[in-house]
């Protein structure tokens, strides 16, 4: 079976049944794909067994890189192009190189991780969300199992996630144009109907 086209999916309503049904599907040795939600779900990366974000890492250096840079920023200016004296402070006055120092080490912080973000996860403006039920982006919560990475049946997974109380469950097929598909007809789709033809599909 091919990989990453064909998929389970299970529909559920609550949160808390959604986190418990994750800890017993992954129990019984079924790889779950990805998990969607209209809101963030404490916990749930916790239960999908992900791994720790590295994000704060590029957080501490993009800050470092804005503290450095608004030093020397300041140091140049005040200190050496233009040196003044203001409010009888000297040419350069930690003190008041605290404000801006601070403004530019969250500024590069934030921007940074932003970034950081939409790169590693291939979040580009052409990028074109696969979706599995329109209903994620509204009140339910969406589990995805790809058939190809388990040893499991289609209807095994199914009784499996009735047995974990999922609302439903259903089989979802991705074609190569779905899983590929061309951003130009994407957008002409999108402002011609209003709404992809991927998306308009919930089985």
């Amino acid at each position: 079976m091919e990989s990453n086209k064909h998929f389970v999916v299970g529909i559920f309503n609550d949160q808390d049944i959604l986190i418990n049904a994750v800890k017993k599907i992954r129990a019984e040795g079924v790889k779950i794909y990805e998990v969607y939600s209209p809101y963030p779900v404490h916990h749930l990366e916790h239960a999908l067994g992900y791994a720790r974000s590295t994000m704060p890492v590029a957080a501490f250096f993009f800050g470092l890189t804005g503290t450095i840079l608004a030093i020397l920023m300041q140091t140049l200016m005040m200190g050496v192009d233009w040196p003044m004296i203001i409010g009888g402070k000297p040419y350069i006055s930690v003190p008041a190189f605290v404000p801006v120092t601070f403004e530019l080490t969250v500024l590069l912080s934030a921007y940074g991780m932003g970034f950081t973000f939409f790169i590693t996860q291939g979040l580009g403006p052409t990028k074109i969300p696969r979706i599995f039920d329109r209903r994620s982006t509204d009140d339910k919560h969406v589990m995805a199992i790809d058939l190809s990475e388990n040893s499991k049946t289609e209807d095994e997974l199914k009784v499996l996630l009735e047995s974990v109380e999922a609302e439903e469950s259903f089989r979802k097929d991705f074609t190569d144009e779905e899983n590929e598909p061309n951003f130009g007809s994407y957008m002409v789709d999108v402002l011609t109907n209003g709404v992809t033809s991927s998306s308009r599909q919930l089985n």
